[in-house]
């Protein structure tokens, strides 16, 4: 019988949801001697977010085969490591987005209705109505930052308000936005005309900071800014500063950079709800999330293909396919950064000797990479091919023995809106299977697709690439490797490179102001 270990307090429906079949045994997973003793001989592990499931840990587990988050976020569980390990990963991905798109409007309503302090004031003995007036939401304008799940969810809750609904996310095709009654704009336009203001991305490199000082001082001293989605993406001091200092309202907060958050000079403020990162604290959100690990559990225990596995596709995979995947995936986080929003058309190319095989694993991994980076819910190989078909992307899976340059070659190739095409390639070498980046928009490369890389197009011409090193040298990014591709000397040129660290956006701006890029786009696979 299998064992399934559950190391933290989880809703009874769990223990329902996984039946008879299973030895359940319980332990405390936040206390570490326990977790390690308790986690050597069991099949399945399910864990909230205070058990810590990493190297270590994987490591005492000798016949371990799922790790099961009962919630969304990952980051206590090593999926690198788990990979590695050959252990299946799942998560809830959907459980809480009802929860969280609540708990928005709640905080927006508290804000600008000064809930928090009015409460405080009465239970300190003081009627202060006129101190406390607010503003409906009422025919105002609300901006949505990422016009993902659940940002869609607060869209149609402030709709039901009566509010104008605008919203920026350069992965939403405008079409798809305006059948949900929201109007798509750029981050400008959305700073300088919304009321009120929902933040909902994930956190990535790119979203880090992205509204900070300059996009607060753009914006009405009206604004009510509400962040509910990943600490880190408004700019806590640069916040706090336009609260102090009257050029934004009021804010309601739930995530912080640094989590625990207890003394935020944010809470000193008066025109700040703030809770503890309460976005999935629901009876229900908890009850779905643990009911959904357990259906993964069993599937995942009975051999079968488990829908939220964010590491590894149910089903049988032929083992010259297998390395692959990895690769696959990284073209299709490369493609999106090269392409900055979501392609109309992807064509999903693979030729040589593994189309013997049934290559469509390929396919699916080529959508994961794709939507990794660009939607706040963890994409998996089932989810990712319905969040290709919300946002109008027709995709294609194109298989070819013929393979003239490459023993096996897998290719990524879109059509953007404005009819533009962007395309990335990538094989694998050696004994080891290197992967390799070998065509970036149509240019020949050689590259590792390392953590961290970097295009620039430009016209050829001397002196260029010591303008890129110098520009990198003086932001203090080393250059791991650095190609140059040309389509003739004096024509087009790519410079591919890799660093170590991300490249800020300063430093690429830059760069593209000194060689005069046609494009300059950073790409970082952590």
């Amino acid at each position: 019988m299998p064992v399934v270990l559950i190391a933290e307090e989880l809703s009874p429906a769990t223990v329902e949801a996984l039946g008879p079949e299973f030895e359940i045994r319980h332990c405390n997973g936040a206390d570490r001697d326990e977790l390690l003793r308790s986690i050597v001989d069991v099949d399945a592990v399910l864990v909230r977010s205070a058990t810590r499931i990493d190297a270590e840990a994987l490591g005492a587990a000798t016949r371990l085969k799922v790790v099961a988050r009962a919630g969304v976020g990952l980051d206590n569980v090593d999926v690198r490591a788990a990979t590695q390990a050959g252990v299946m990963v799942v998560n809830a991905p959907t459980s809480n987005i009802v929860s969280a798109a609540e708990l928005a409007v709640a905080l927006m309503l508290a804000a600008a209705r000064h809930v928090s302090p009015a409460h405080a004031a009465l239970k300190n003995g003081e009627w202060k109505r006129s101190r406390y007036t607010g503003t409906e939401l009422y025919e105002k304008t609300v901006g949505i930052v990422g016009l993902g799940r659940i940002g869609v969810l607060v869209a149609q809750r402030l709709s039901a308000f009566g509010m104008n609904v605008i919203a920026y996310d350069p992965y939403v095709q405008a079409g798809r936005a305006a059948q949900m009654g929201v109007r798509l704009v750029d981050l400008d336009v959305l700073l300088a005309e919304a009321d009120f203001m929902s933040v909902h991305l994930p956190r990535t490199p790119e979203t880090i900071g992205l509204i900070g000082a300059e996009q607060l001082s753009r914006v009405k001293p009206s604004l009510v800014l509400v962040n509910a989605a990943r600490g880190g993406i408004v700019d806590e001091v640069a916040l706090y500063a336009a609260l102090k200092e009257g050029r934004v309202a009021a804010a309601g907060l739930d995530v912080f950079a640094q989590e625990p958050c207890t003394d935020s000079p944010l809470f000193e403020l008066e025109n700040v709800v703030a809770t503890p990162h309460l976005g999935a604290s629901t009876d229900e959100a908890q009850e779905k999330a643990g009911i959904a690990v357990a259906r993964s559990v069993r599937l995942a225990l009975s051999g079968e293909l488990v829908p939220d596995a964010v590491n590894v596709q149910g089903g049988v995979i032929a083992e010259d396919v297998r390395p692959g995947i990895p690769l696959t995936e990284k073209l299709g986080r490369v493609f999106t950064g090269l392409a900055g929003e979501v392609a109309q058309q992807v064509d999903v190319e693979v030729r040589g000797e593994i189309t013997e095989y049934d290559v469509k694993v390929l396919e699916l991994a080529a959508l994961k990479g794709v939507f990794a980076d660009i939607v706040e819910e963890q994409v998996s190989y089932v989810n990712a091919p319905l969040l290709a078909a919300e946002r109008g992307c027709a995709v294609r899976l194109v298989a070819d023995p013929e393979s003239p340059d490459h023993r096996n070659l897998i290719t990524i190739r879109g059509t953007l809106a404005d009819g533009s095409q962007v395309s990335v390639s990538g094989t694998l070498v050696g004994i080891n299977q290197k992967e390799r980046l070998v065509e970036v928009n149509g240019f020949d490369v050689d590259i590792e697709p390392a953590e961290h890389l970097a295009f620039f197009t430009y016209q050829d011409r001397p002196g260029m690439v010591g303008t890129v090193g110098g520009i990198l040298g003086d932001a203090g990014i080393n250059i791991g490797s650095m190609q140059v591709s040309r389509t003739a000397p004096g024509g087009d040129a790519l410079v591919a490179l890799s660093v170590d660290t991300a490249i800020p956006h300063d430093a690429l701006a830059d760069i593209q102001h000194a060689i005069d890029a046609g494009s300059v786009r950073a790409v970082n696979l952590v």
